[in-house]
């Protein structure tokens, strides 16, 4: 079996909120984060990924919801450590979570979560979600201390932040891939599930997939962009058969 493929909705939300903003009483807004979902799940996505900032610019509570009644495989809620939307999320009961770093000035995820100095509070949420029977994901930096990190308080997944290695080329993206390369391995020796993400697309997604037990790319961007031309469920299965 191939590495499996996750899909982030977010920019769909992104477009539908760049005409109408969440609960404006209008029947007609467009497009759905879930009407995507659901074509992205029939397109082969094993998992369906949102992420719920603290300010709503795109994926909004109701959408969050929505989401857990309608998607078939499974329900990965991307969120930051915050006391409000932790409480959201067990209200929810998402499949999975993963915790990002989250800035407000940020266009989207720009680094992988500290997982070193955040210890004491990643530890709480990490219990709260183990005992509400969601599974955890953090998603850090390919760097040997937020591997140890991740292993010391018990996360049973962790999603490698594949951005440096997207936004480079030549030796220097040959690096980055070097570093991954040892952060999945060290992950796996610790007996930690290695999924990665960010920036990756129907073009660069092949050296990646020579991370070792590797098991799930979450991608959204380069989907949603070439859904445009043919549409959700198309361009999910296109990523697939790339995943092999």
């Amino acid at each position: 079996m191939g590495v499996q493929l996750g899909v982030n909705i977010d920019h769909v939300a992104t477009v539908r909120q760049a005409r109408y903003a969440l609960n404006a009483g209008s029947f007609n807004v467009e497009p759905d984060p879930v009407e995507a979902a659901l074509a992205a799940e029939r397109g082969g996505a094993v998992g369906i990924t949102a992420h719920l900032r603290q300010d709503r610019r795109h994926i909004g509570d109701a959408d969050i919801f929505r989401l857990k009644e309608a998607v078939a495989t499974k329900l990965n809620l991307e969120m930051g450590n915050s006391p409000e939307i932790v409480a959201i999320a067990l209200k929810v009961l998402p499949t999975d979570v993963c915790l990002v770093p989250e800035s407000r000035e940020e266009v989207t995820t720009e680094g992988g979560l500290d997982c070193v100095t955040n210890h004491s509070a990643l530890e709480q949420t990490l219990k709260a979600m183990s005992d509400a029977g969601i599974r955890v994901s953090l998603f850090i930096d390919p760097v040997p201390a937020q591997i140890a990190a991740a292993a010391s308080l018990g996360a049973p997944v962790i999603e490698l932040h594949t951005g440096a290695y997207a936004e480079a080329s030549g030796s220097v993206r040959d690096a980055e891939l070097v570093r991954l390369l040892e952060a999945a391995r060290l992950a796996t020796e610790a007996g930690i599930q290695v999924n990665a993400g960010h920036g990756l697309n129907y073009t660069n997604i092949g050296p990646i997939l020579t991370l070792p037990r590797l098991v799930e790319l979450n991608i959204g961007h380069s989907i949603v962009s070439r859904a445009l031309a043919v549409g959700m469920e198309t361009a999910t299965r296109e990523m697939v058969a790339l995943l092999g």
